[in-house]
């Protein structure tokens, strides 16, 4: 779709889908050549979002999957939006997520245990404004957000409680 054609129908302008997926496989090998060292960041308030790692166990095959994406600090709270590259599909780490809500984040600062859930009602309402401050996701998520024939689910990811093993270290 081009620009003009996105004028017309009124639909936000997309990349063409192999760009999408391009720009996936690149960031992830650069955070898999630089073990880590690159390819995370915190977000900035009001500026870009940050990137973090999320690792899922797959709600078919029972193996862990990773993802990066992007996000939002709310609190404590993680903030992200179960997009796939605004396609009309929900990518496979929030379907891993309602299988099994529980997974963990890698940020910059270090690794964390999550719980994972949608935003509803005025919390989706408030977090998807916040999310427009953000640079990164596009000139007016609303208009991507209405683009899409499914709800996109703004996710919530929590922190998890650490439990004390018996070494009585924290997990």
């Amino acid at each position: 779709m081009t620009s003009r054609s996105a004028e017309r129908t009124g639909a936000p302008w997309l990349p063409p889908r192999w760009f999408i997926r391009a720009a996936w496989v690149t960031h992830r090998a650069i955070y898999r050549f630089t073990a880590g060292r690159r390819g995370l960041a915190e977000p900035t308030p009001g500026g870009r979002f940050g990137y973090l790692r999320l690792t899922t166990v797959g709600r078919r095959s029972g193996v862990e999957r990773a993802a990066i994406l992007g996000y939002i600090e709310d609190g404590l709270n993680l903030v992200s939006i179960a997009m796939n590259g605004w396609a009309d599909t929900d990518p496979a780490w929030w379907l891993n997520l309602q299988g099994r809500p529980e997974a963990r984040v890698h940020l910059k600062s270090g690794a964390r245990a999550v719980r994972a859930r949608a935003a509803a009602g005025e919390e989706r309402a408030r977090l998807l404004d916040r999310l427009q401050e953000q640079s990164g996701y596009g000139n007016d998520i609303d208009a991507f957000v209405a683009a899409r024939k499914s709800e996109t689910a703004v996710v919530v990811f929590e922190p998890m409680p650490t439990v004390a093993t018996s070494e009585g270290s924290a997990e």
